[in-house]
């Protein structure tokens, strides 16, 4: 642990003389701790950082009472115990903002109908803008079910939500929509680059699930219903 501790730090730290002046060994705590990775959670934390900085102005200020090599090695151990914090915070924050991002909304102030929202695509795909016209298909392929009261018309729902009730209600075309929930995060997060094949699979899934029988909460799949009959 202590190990990767000692990775963590600046690289100025790890390159330097083991015995800096307690001047400068100062200057690399207060950049260390100055990094917005100690500032993402605060609280008990914060408080901690906060004694911490305090502690580093005393020792400036009693530095002429004190052994410039013994200044210099508490002052390290600060660093050193601050990159241990560090690797504590990181990660979850690091995490906690990939989570944030995992998905994006499809509709924010759009309020084009299905019919515009295709037109749009049209347009965009006739210029060669493929990720326009991917984002805008998708889009209008989920207010075709918004009309059709498959989905409800709900702010801030993401890609992944969409695709997910969706792929509930037509499972006969569910992976078809799971993955264009999918190519809409992943064109819009710019991890994949849209092409005409992407436009024309999008196009003929939509037109797959607009000839779609859905299936309600509660009801019978179509499958099930036929061998009823």
């Amino acid at each position: 642990m202590l190990r990767t501790a000692l990775g963590a730090l600046p690289s100025a730290l790890r390159d330097v003389p083991v015995e800096p002046d307690a001047e400068t060994a100062r200057r690399w705590a207060v950049t260390e701790l100055s990094d917005p990775v100690y500032h993402e959670r605060p609280s008990l934390l914060e408080l901690a950082l906060e004694w911490l900085v305090e502690q580093l102005a005393g020792i400036e200020t009693a530095a002429t009472g004190l052994d410039a090599r013994a200044a210099a090695l508490i002052i390290v151990a600060v660093v050193v115990v601050g990159a241990l914090v560090a690797l504590v915070v990181a990660g979850p924050v690091r995490r906690a903002r990939a989570a944030g991002r995992g998905s994006a909304t499809v509709f924010v102030d759009d309020t084009r109908s299905a019919a515009e929202l295709r037109a749009s695509a049209d347009a965009h795909a006739a210029q060669g803008m493929w990720a326009e016209a991917v984002l805008d298909r998708f889009r209008a392929l989920l207010r075709s079910l918004e009309d059709r009261a498959l989905l409800d018309e709900r702010p801030g729902r993401t890609a992944h939500e969409a695709s997910a009730e969706a792929a509930d209600r037509l499972p006969t075309c569910a992976g078809d929509l799971r993955r264009a929930g999918r190519l809409f995060d992943d064109v819009c997060y710019g991890h994949a680059e849209a092409r005409s094949e992407e436009d024309a699979w999008l196009r003929e899934v939509d037109e797959a699930v607009a000839a779609t029988r859905p299936v309600m909460p509660g009801a019978a799949s179509p499958d099930r219903e036929e061998a009823l009959t």
